[in-house]
């Protein structure tokens, strides 16, 4: 029998009454295929089942309408199920990946600066000498205290008091170290830092600044890997690019020209390399732009396309302490920031990558070494200067965080000095140190090549009268010194010794303490200010500052860490540990004491 053609909406449930399905035979080409007077008999009024043929399945007459909203559910639920899939397999790849996308698809400049050996304490000194010695009011706030958010916890992995070393490979590598370490961990394996996972990762320009050697402890751990920070030889071939990662330093402002000029150079600059091998050449070479002075300095143009890379150096070791810069001669920390700063924004200005920049105030920490507060005070005063030029750049740059935090405290200093077996008094005398003009470097340096000519018979009264007349009213400021602290000074012949008793002199005379030459294992402040600075409040392990960086910046250390495991760490020539208050090799400048262990 041929089946006869019904449409599906045609058909209806009959009424309660006739118990029935009726058609409504309509011409259709989507109709339902009926086997007439075969499956239903269409002149009996009744409630059987008819067979519907479509596809082989069987429906029935009462249920036909529900077809269609099976289909409907069957695609619903399917919908969902593809959409949780898709959510979690989404949620999967944000939380690896996605949030790093996010993060490298956005500009971000990071400022990290960096105040060795400057503590809490020697915040508050600085703070009352501006009050005190500049009529401030008693809530004058520094640049730092407006954007004060925590503090650090400074321990090395084997010591409960860190060296600069360790502190700095803390804040590049996030990981903690041993004392002496450059960029390498515990095993003594370079660990990749936030410096170079900015440039391989994030393709940003980079740079460093530092009133120390350029090579010296915090801004080597950023930009080399060597097992001691004494191999500054080494540690100046990794810095222009000698090594599988190739440069990775856009900017370098600083001293420590001596490590980049080979041992027989005749180009009038100064070497304390071990071999001869010429750096600073070989720097100019690949492209490096090259300053050696002041003038050249100033005569920069942040907007040359071609500026970078960059290598300055402006002082043969350390630049020296603000009290005894000359400004004809040297840059001021603020002056090299914001030249940074300058130079840096131009080259990423029409780019999405911006750029991050370590700043470090050296010498705050070499001053307090010396226990030498007049020092110490003014070189804090221009890190606060190089903060404001920071802070300016960062409001115009709302896509830029500074961090400014400390390496640790060094000096044990406090605020506070008893001189006698008596009930001590409470009080400190700022205005002890506003007449110093010079460093206790400076000064020892004057007097250590100057010894009595005891042949002569009349050396000693010479060399009195300059200690005198020189030494401790003119550079000193100190006009009632005794007569035992005169002599002593003019017989001393030893440089350690010397220095200690021109520090006891200005030291008792302001009423502030030290209990080493040494670092301390104090906690110290923590200073952010702009891009997500909230996120840095609170107490932190020196290593949370590697992990802001890397979150802000979306970087993998390890991925860096991977490349670099191979990469030498110890240098061919032998390396050279700085005497504790002395001379370096070859050096006709004193060098700053140095904590290394």
């Amino acid at each position: 029998m041929v089946p006869r053609r019904v449409p599906y909406t045609a058909i209806r449930r009959a009424s309660a009454e006739e118990a029935g399905v009726h058609f409504a035979v309509q011409d259709d080409s989507d109709a339902a295929d009926v086997e007439d007077n075969e499956l239903f008999d269409m002149s009996r009024r009744s409630s059987t089942a008819l067979e519907v043929s479509d596809n082989d399945t069987l429906y029935y007459g009462v249920t036909l309408g529900a077809r269609s909203r099976t289909r409907k559910s069957r695609l619903f639920w399917a919908t969902v199920v593809s959409l949780v899939c898709v959510s979690v397999v989404g949620m999967f790849w944000f939380y690896f990946n996605g949030i790093n996308w996010i993060q490298r698809s956005k500009k971000r400049n990071v400022i990290l600066m960096i105040s060795d050996g400057f503590g809490p304490a020697s915040e508050t000194m600085a703070r009352n000498y501006m009050q005190r010695t500049r009529n401030f009011t008693i809530s004058y706030q520094s640049p730092l205290d407006e954007i004060l958010v925590g503090s650090s916890r400074t321990r090395s992995s084997d010591s409960l008091i860190t060296d600069s070393a360790a502190g700095a490979t803390a804040f590049s590598c996030q990981m903690k170290s041993y004392n002496g370490a450059i960029g390498v961990d515990d095993k003594k394996t370079p660990c990749g830092t936030v410096l170079e996972a900015a440039k391989l990762q994030r393709g940003m320009a980079t740079g460093l600044v530092a009133t120390s050697r350029i090579t010296h402890a915090t801004p080597a751990a950023f930009s080399s890997h060597a097992t001691s920070r004494n191999m500054e030889d080494l540690i100046a071939e990794y810095q222009i690019g000698n090594y599988s990662l190739g440069p990775m330093v856009d900017l370098m402002f600083g001293g420590g020209q001596c490590h980049f000029v080979g041992s027989s150079q005749p180009n009038g600059m100064q070497s304390c390399r071990l071999d001869d091998r010429d750096l600073w050449g070989e720097a100019q070479k690949n492209g490096y732009t090259t300053l050696a002075s002041r003038k050249e300095f100033d005569v920069l143009d942040s907007r040359n396309a071609h500026l970078l890379p960059l290598l300055g150096t402006f002082a043969s070791s350390h630049m020296d302490y603000e009290i005894d810069r000359d400004p004809k001669v040297q840059p001021s920390l603020a002056e090299m920031a914001g030249k940074a700063l300058e130079i840096l924004g131009h080259a990423t200005h029409k780019k999405n990558a911006g750029f991050f920049l370590m700043i470090e105030g050296s010498r705050i920490d070499m001053a307090a070494h010396t226990n030498d507060p007049a020092a110490h005070v003014r070189d804090i005063l221009a890190y606060w200067d190089a903060v404001s030029v920071v802070r300016k750049f960062v409001d115009k740059n709302p896509d830029t965080v500074l961090i400014s935090v400390s390496d640790h405290e060094t000096g044990g200093f406090s605020v506070a000095k008893q001189l006698t077996s008596e009930y001590p008094e409470y009080l400190w005398n700022p205005y002890a140190l506003e007449p110093v003009k010079h460093s206790i470097e400076y000064i020892s340096y004057q007097l250590l090549p100057h010894q009595p000519d005891t042949s002569a018979g009349n050396g000693d009264d010479d060399r009195y009268k300059m200690v005198r007349d020189k030494v401790f009213s003119e550079w000193m400021g100190i006009n009632d010194a005794t007569h035992e602290e005169i002599l002593a000074v003019a017989r001393e012949t030893d440089s350690v010794n010397l220095r200690q008793l021109l520090s006891n002199a200005i030291s008792n005379r302001a009423q502030l303490g030290w209990a080493t030459h040494g670092h301390s294992a104090v906690d110290v402040n923590l200073y952010a200010y702009g891009k997500d600075a909230d996120l840095l409040r609170g107490n932190h392990e020196n290593t949370d500052i590697g992990d802001f960086i890397v979150q802000a910046l979306g970087l993998d250390l390890a991925a860096v860490t991977s490349k670099i495991r191979a990469e030498r760490v110890v240098q061919s020539t032998q390396a050279v540990k700085e005497t504790w208050l002395g001379r370096r090799r070859g050096m006709e400048d004193l060098d700053a004491p140095e904590h290394n262990h």
